[in-house]
């Protein structure tokens, strides 16, 4: 897999293991990088891998359909159809299916920097069978990916430094066993969705 993935208004992906699929509506390529829009569409029961940060992004959600559910910072959001909230940069979230059936959202992604890539890096190894039942891949290969991606993605806690130190110790280690901080899973057949 290049530095660069392109995906197109139309391609979907899937994570199997955590119960995403992604159809992307707008992407970085489409627009000079100033946002990526996609609608995404979670099973009930599922969830996005792990809180998480984009120190760098604003994230919008809009629900179409169903009902979702986002930890933003300390407190609780419960969205429905036509309701929507807005990340700010630097504040952690977490979401998931709060209802008995698929919650239908559209996220917006300011800017995109490299967020595309990192979305099919995870699906890519969810899809392969190399994740967790969380849909995180052994601890070397994402600290590999991490550092990669930390001006796109950063974990809410420990802070900042203590990250960066454990990510300057444990990605070198992962790139010596010989993973990538990107993945192209077995089969590229990503699919294309209405």
């Amino acid at each position: 897999m290049s530095d660069t993935i392109e995906f197109h208004a139309g391609d979907m992906i899937t994570n199997r293991v955590t119960g995403e699929r992604i159809v992307f509506r707008e992407t970085s390529r489409e627009n000079g990088g100033r946002r990526v829009v996609f609608d995404t569409y979670v099973e009930p029961e599922g969830f996005v891998a792990a809180p998480h940060v984009h120190p760098n992004q604003e994230e919008r959600f809009q629900v179409i359909s169903g009902q979702l559910e986002v930890e933003l910072g300390d407190k609780k959001v419960r969205l429905g159809p036509g309701e929507a909230v807005t990340v700010p940069r630097g504040t952690g979230h977490h979401f998931w299916n709060a209802g008995e059936q698929d919650v239908h959202f559209r996220a917006e992604i300011r800017p995109a920097l490299r967020f595309e890539r990192l979305l099919a890096t995870m699906f890519g190894l969810a899809q392969d069978g190399k994740t967790n039942r969380k849909g995180l891949p052994n601890p070397l290969r994402l600290a590999v990916i991490a550092q990669a991606h930390f001006d796109t993605v950063q974990l809410p806690f420990p802070p900042v430094f203590v990250q960066r130190v454990g990510l300057s110790l444990a990605a070198p280690l992962g790139r010596l066993v010989g993973w990538r901080p990107t993945y192209e899973p077995e089969n590229r057949d990503y699919g294309t969705a209405a």
